[in-house]
């Protein structure tokens, strides 16, 4: 576990936190987020209640004696908070990672666990996450490091930017918003919450009670009749609510702990059925791969000249490596040039959205960038 520590520590260091403000709301308790967490000396920690992802692992926490009880087969583990003393199998251990308690979760140190419950762990360096195996069981989980977040921090920064590509400068308007954060909550939404319809882009977001919203995946705006097909997988709630049988653009997903990622099209089935998709919009194409531009444009299935060599207004998402979501809106550019701004807002991973009369970004109640038409569907954030 030392080994995985250092690997997430040095992997950790060079990231700077974003610091922010955003509008206060107050709404229902947050629902935690399941992650791995590494402090600032290295010491790797899980969350209690995670251990209830795996058969046959059983934890009970009692608040009133701060005591954390674990049984596992023939194993039985009993940790206190704070404490340096635990008993597995009722025989005395000295831990050198102490459970804790923060913002109403129990963490437990993951060396400890993992090494006496028998749990595997497998680091993905590029997605920041760990996957914990037991048994037939597997669970991935992003990795945050340095200070946990604070549920009454501010979890979305808006920003106006300018940026340097080729001798040209584009103006854009940029909200990030951190995904770990407890109030965070990502959606997917449809116009009219139905599949065929358009709606104004502020409408959207604030029937969905959204602080931001931006403009998602292509659809059919041009037809004369009243259907205006979107294109591309869209699933919300773990529901596919539109299918896109064989098609390749790049999906953005992801799972209920808002570990995102974006995936080739061709990938979307065996990541569906494997029933951890929380959220997915099929756009395209991609614009980044682990902090590189990367453009495949043809490949993805884009004929359309507007993707292919024209310029125009634009829509984007990238994912940074410290699990933040940021959204980019600009006008007059190249599929290329806003592959460069994205790698210069700090993006690990991007791709493009619907863009022209299409782009539009909402936050805070207004729009930073005004779309010109209804749309058909959009990537809403909302606090819980």
């Amino acid at each position: 576990m030392k080994k995985l520590g250092s690997t997430l520590f040095l992997t950790f260091l060079l990231l700077v936190p974003l610091v922010a403000t955003c509008p206060s709301t107050v709404g229902a308790t947050p629902v935690p987020k399941n992650t791995v967490y590494v402090d600032k000396n290295n010491h790797s920690y899980i969350p209690l209640r995670l251990l209830n992802s795996f058969t046959g692992i059983q934890s009970v926490w009692n608040p009133n004696e701060k005591r954390i009880s674990i049984t596992n087969a023939d194993t039985t583990i009993t940790l206190t908070l704070g404490q340096t003393a635990a008993l597995v199998n009722e025989k005395s251990v000295t831990l050198t990672d102490l459970a804790f308690s923060d913002n109403g979760t129990v963490y437990i140190p993951l060396s400890f666990i993992s090494t006496t419950l028998g749990i595997q762990l497998t680091w993905d360096k590029e997605a920041s996450s760990l996957t914990l195996k037991s048994n037939d069981i597997a669970t991935t989980v992003p990795v945050q490091s340095g200070a946990l977040i604070k549920a009454d921090s501010s979890p979305v920064v808006s920003a106006s930017k300018t940026f340097k590509v080729g001798g040209r400068s584009f103006k854009a308007q940029t909200v990030t918003v951190s995904l770990l954060h407890p109030k965070v909550k990502l959606d997917v939404v449809l116009a009219g919450n139905t599949v065929g319809k358009v709606e104004d882009l502020s409408s959207l977001a604030k029937r969905n009670n959204a602080v931001v919203a931006i403009n998602g995946t292509f659809f059919d705006a041009y037809t004369k009749g009243a259907y205006k097909a979107p294109y591309g997988y869209i699933v919300s709630g773990g529901k596919m609510l539109k299918n896109s049988s064989g098609d390749r653009r790049t999906i953005f997903t992801y799972d209920s702990n808002h570990l995102a990622s974006l995936i080739p099209g061709l990938e979307f089935t065996s990541r569906f059925a494997s029933g951890s998709m929380e959220g997915a919009l099929q756009a395209g194409p991609r614009l980044l791969v682990n902090g590189k531009v990367s453009l495949n444009v043809a490949a993805e299935g884009f004929k359309d000249p507007k993707i292919l060599t024209g310029g125009g207004a634009r829509s984007a998402l990238g994912l940074t490596r410290d699990h933040k979501l940021i959204l980019l809106t600009t006008g007059g550019a190249t599929i290329p040039q806003l592959a460069e701004m994205m790698k210069q807002a700090g993006a690990y991973q991007a791709m493009n959205l619907d863009g022209g009369a299409s782009s539009g970004l909402y936050y805070n109640g207004k729009y930073l960038t005004s779309p010109g038409r209804q749309i058909s569907n959009a990537i809403v954030v909302k606090y819980q």
